[in-house]
């Protein structure tokens, strides 16, 4: 069931609703707010499966994660995909599986994800946005090793394992943030903020990302984008910060709200 929620004045985190309205049609076409009211018992990933066409990811697009990580500044988007299997709710536990405990480099990313709400093919920067449903901050969880030594030069493999991309705590729609360049964004871990910045410091802004990437290529109604992670991330860090069993990490973006994820050696699986 999809909803929009009732938030208390002053308060802009949709995972502290406890309420909302009914959304019955289309959310990606004609669809109506009603008056009727549910209790919010537990927010799911924002998307039901059945509503993701694909998860596309931007890697290296902030300036400073590209200079931590030892890498030129990136002269076109570095695209990678996730399975739709990776999506998990904003609440949900990050699920480790044996081969992902095989050595160390779990790490997090923080990063605004853009909903496609509206059919995009080779759209100008102007007119992309137009074409974004709304946003929400999603995490997504890396394994340097498998992306970087054991993946034979595809990071997929490394960031592909179920649950290892949890989203939400549900889609801000894009008319209330006309300009995703300029919010906030952090990551805690067991309460600690190792990631804080903003998303100006995207080397290719929202716009750019939908732009470049419905040339020639068509974006669907329901495409996930996850937009890249500023600096902060564990891999970057000396010595090495890499998440551990029962670790918890938050992320936050302005004017969203936050996900809370803890990090879980066991057969967990996504709520999706």
């Amino acid at each position: 069931m999809y909803g929009d929620a009732i938030l208390p004045p002053g308060i802009l985190d949709i995972a502290k609703a406890t309420q909302a309205r009914v959304i019955k049609g289309d959310i990606f076409g004609k669809h109506d707010i009603t008056d009727q009211i549910a209790d919010v018992r537990l927010l799911l990933a924002p998307l039901a499966r059945e509503d993701v066409k694909t998860v596309r990811c931007l890697g290296l697009n902030y300036e400073q994660h590209a200079r931590e990580s030892k890498m030129p500044l990136p002269k076109y988007p570095v695209l990678f995909h996730k399975p739709v299997t990776a999506l998990a709710g904003p609440f949900d536990g990050i699920p480790v599986a044996a081969q992902a405990r095989e050595a160390e480099g779990l790490d997090y990313e923080c990063e605004l994800v853009a909903i496609i709400g509206k059919e995009a093919r080779d759209v100008s920067e102007s007119e992309a946005l137009a074409h974004v449903l709304g946003y929400a901050v999603g995490n997504d969880v890396s394994h340097r090793e498998w992306q970087l030594k054991r993946g034979g030069g595809q990071w997929a493999l490394g960031k592909g394992f179920d649950g290892w991309a949890p989203f939400g705590p549900g889609i801000v729609s894009s008319r209330l943030i006309q300009d995703p360049q300029s919010l906030k964004i952090s990551t805690k871990l067991n309460g600690k903020t190792v990631q804080d910045s903003s998303t100006r410091d995207m080397i290719f802004g929202v716009a750019a990302m939908i732009s470049f990437l419905s040339q020639g290529t068509t974006l669907l109604p329901g495409d996930i984008i996850f937009t890249g992670t500023p600096q902060g991330v564990g891999s970057g860090r000396s010595p090495p910060l890499w998440l551990k069993d029962g670790d918890v990490v938050e992320v936050n973006l302005e004017g969203i709200g936050s996900c809370t994820n803890k990090v879980e050696y066991t057969s967990s699986k996504p709520k999706l």
